[in-house]
């Protein structure tokens, strides 16, 4: 039986003037429908790199992505991102947001009227019903974040992709995004790959946490199975046996087993991130054109 989603014998190489940089290595990786995935390793190490891949804004310099037994080839409404930047249009409402997405996938489709009552529902889904009317310079971070995420569910996404979507939050707001985002795809059974530097965040959220090594040519170390029963309640698992066997699995690959030797220097680690600005600002354009 085929997956849902497969990463293949993914390479990717840059031009720099300097000469080519190989920054994944023969990257593979299943994905079944409805699992929550979580790519984690040391900054650098391409973990944006394969979701821009996935999302079908970078194109493999070898290998593939297969989505449904079809290939990836450029972005597509089946497959919605969330950026850390939230990327909002500062001077439309939170409605509005989300209304470009919903205009942009489903005009011709459906009726103004079941635009309307399909972006509410979007936006109750992610507690911002009550702020529908409000631009992102009146709402905090955490709440442009759920407006973001809800503009990518009413894309009605059958992957949903998340690069550190919660890593400018407060602790406190974190926590209450975390939750909010087990509490939906609960409902909806989407399938989730999402980046983060966060070993808790992985365990607590994922069914499969896919560690990468470090840079340049960085690939898939290991795939740690998260067998955690749902729905998870992060106060009972602080004190659960195997969260934390998990969370030493992960802690161990990151600080003792990663024996790569690190060469992505700074320099070239904000290089990377530049990129992945980048490709934000174009996923928006994706959008809005």
């Amino acid at each position: 039986m085929s997956s849902f989603l497969e990463i293949s014998g993914v390479d990717m190489v840059f031009p720099t003037p300097k000469g080519s940089f190989t920054a994944l290595k023969d990257v593979n990786l299943k994905i079944n429908k409805g699992e929550f995935v979580s790519l984690i390793g040391h900054s650098g190490c391409g973990k944006s790199t394969v979701l821009n891949i996935v999302a079908g804004l970078y194109q493999a310099s070898s290998g593939g992505v297969i989505l449904k037994n079809a290939e990836v080839k450029e972005p597509g409404p089946e497959r919605a991102v969330v950026f850390q930047n939230h990327s909002l249009l500062p001077w439309l409402s939170t409605y509005q947001n989300v209304e470009l997405a919903v205009k942009k996938v489903f005009s011709g489709k459906m009726s103004k009227t079941e635009m309307k009552q399909w972006i509410e529902h979007n936006l109750q889904l992610v507690h911002m019903d009550h702020a529908m009317h409000k631009r992102p310079g009146e709402i905090s971070g955490g709440m442009k974040q759920r407006v973001g995420i809800a503009r990518a569910l009413a894309m009605q996404p059958e992957v949903l992709l998340m690069d550190e979507p919660f890593g400018a939050l407060d602790a406190l707001t974190r926590a209450h995004m975390q939750d909010s985002l087990m509490e939906i795809q609960s409902q909806l059974n989407n399938t989730v790959i999402m980046i983060t530097h966060d070993v808790d965040e992985a365990v607590l959220l994922s069914d499969k946490i896919v560690m990468m090594t470090n840079g340049p040519e960085a690939t898939v170390g290991e795939i740690l199975s998260v067998k955690l029963e749902r729905p998870r309640n992060r106060l009972a698992l602080a004190q659960d046996t195997e969260y934390n066997r998990l969370r030493s699995e992960v802690l161990k690959f990151l600080y003792e087993k990663q024996r790569k030797v690190q060469s992505f220097t700074n320099k070239q680690a904000s290089k990377m991130q530049g990129m992945s600005q980048q490709t934000s600002h174009k996923a928006i354009k994706v959008i809005s054109s």
